[in-house]
């Protein structure tokens, strides 16, 4: 690689120990182009996504018009998906660990096209999914692309899939350093890589630069100062973590409950599922029409305290469904929105019900969805540390960051091996 070559050079004429920079010069160029990659392949998925969101749209007006939008949404991307690319299938970030585990690091050059326009057609049209999931198996696919091309060993194949899947979540969530722990951490449900954590972190960072002075740099939700400030107060967040790992449990029996015990077993070819499960979601629309699409709406709503409790609880159990019969179904959309749009909810109405029971100590409720978003996707995802850093950027609130490590640290413990990347390792040994 001549760029190393020259870099190599002028570390030569420094006086510098080659040996010494090695691992170093290697992974900052690496990490740079990843960057780049995953920022610009950040920038194309937003942009498809809005342009797929206005398209559908349109038809929300129509009788049974947001019905008729999921349905087609859901025809055209089982298509494209079990047509060309399987892998592309469901939330994409297990199509990542797996191939970082099974495949090293090999993932087929037409998943992220097919991943980027399925998963913009799915969430476009009101399926339940976020981007979490589509923009890691888009970038890591990207990543593993270039590594074949510039002949990498195995071993900074897998790393170099990692720095992308860092990378790109980065950038669309605005969090750079908890998307760089995410990429380590959700390869194991109770370890991390630590050889992709610097690599990955320099990654995300240029992705991140390059995707926010495109879209903005402010963080996604905005939100009340919240300060913590009473000692007694840990008690009532510990019982939010507590909560937060029960329902992580319900989510994923739910999530793969319907997928194995329902999807797996309709007789019909694959192609369709996508589309019974969008019936599925629009029938519970009816009702709940908060549920569709990523919901960031919403949860922008609790963090500020503006929906009632008993709404919150609804749509936190109502999310679980939602979620379950996009993706289970075969959709192809990722689970952290829907995941912090569950925690959000949920702590939100735990905050609530906590005010009315100790209204001296709980004098901030709706800070407790900002607790639960964190909380509920540390169960949930396995992903504690990334979980709190990446909740804090998006934010941009770090004052809480003790009862949502409290929160975390329990719901994490709660919630046991339960986790919705069923191709997570347990440990690296």
């Amino acid at each position: 690689m001549p760029l190393l070559l020259r870099l190599r050079e002028i570390l030569r004429r420094a006086g510098l120990r080659l040996g010494t920079f090695e691992y170093l010069e290697k992974w900052v160029v690496l990490g740079s182009i990843i960057g780049v990659v995953g920022g610009l392949a950040a920038l194309t998925f937003y942009y498809l996504l809005e342009l797929c969101g206005w398209i559908f749209k349109q038809l929300w007006s129509l009788p049974l018009g947001v019905q008729l939008s999921l349905i087609i949404g859901g025809a055209i991307s089982g298509f494209l998906v079990f047509h060309y690319a399987p892998e592309a299938e469901g939330h994409g970030t297990d199509a990542f660990i797996e191939a970082f585990h099974v495949k090293w690091g090999k993932i087929r050059s037409a998943v992220p096209f097919i991943k980027t326009v399925a998963s913009s057609i799915t969430i476009g049209s009101g399926g339940s999914a976020g981007r979490e999931g589509p923009i890691a198996l888009i970038a890591s696919g990207v990543a593993s692309a270039l590594a074949s091309r510039l002949h990498l060993s195995a071993q900074d194949r897998r790393i170099l899939i990692v720095c992308g899947a860092a990378s790109g979540i980065g950038s669309i969530f605005k969090a750079p350093l908890g998307a760089s722990i995410f990429g380590v951490e959700v390869l194991y449900r109770r370890d991390l890589e630590v050889e992709g954590l610097m690599p990955a972190l320099i990654s995300s960072i240029v992705g991140y630069s390059i995707f926010s002075s495109v879209v903005g740099w402010g963080p996604i939700f905005k939100c009340p100062p919240y300060i913590f400030k009473s000692l007694e107060e840990l008690l009532f967040f510990a019982l939010l973590g507590f909560a937060s790992g029960l329902v992580a449990i319900l989510y994923v029996k739910v999530f793969y409950g319907l997928k194995y015990a329902f999807f797996d077993k309709i007789p019909a070819i694959p192609h369709l599922k996508p589309v019974i499960g969008a019936g599925l979601l629009g029938i519970l629309a009816f009702f709940t029409p908060q549920v569709l699409g990523m919901g960031y709406d919403y949860v922008q709503e609790a963090l500020c305290g503006n929906l009632p409790l008993t709404l919150m609880l609804i749509l936190a159990f109502s999310k679980i469904f939602a979620t379950s019969f996009t993706i289970s179904s075969g959709g192809s959309g990722g689970v952290f929105a829907p995941s912090l749009f569950i925690g959000a909810m949920l702590g939100g109405a735990l905050g609530k019900l906590f005010a009315l029971m100790a209204p001296a100590i709980v004098t901030q409720p709706a800070a407790y969805a900002l607790v639960g978003m964190a909380s509920f996707f540390a169960a949930a995802g396995k992903v504690p540390v990334a979980s709190i850093i990446m909740v804090c950027e998006m934010t941009g609130n770090y004052n809480l960051l003790v009862p949502i490590m409290l929160a975390s640290a329990i719901s994490y413990i709660v919630s046991g091996d339960a986790t919705i990347y069923a191709s997570q390792l347990s440990r690296r040994s």
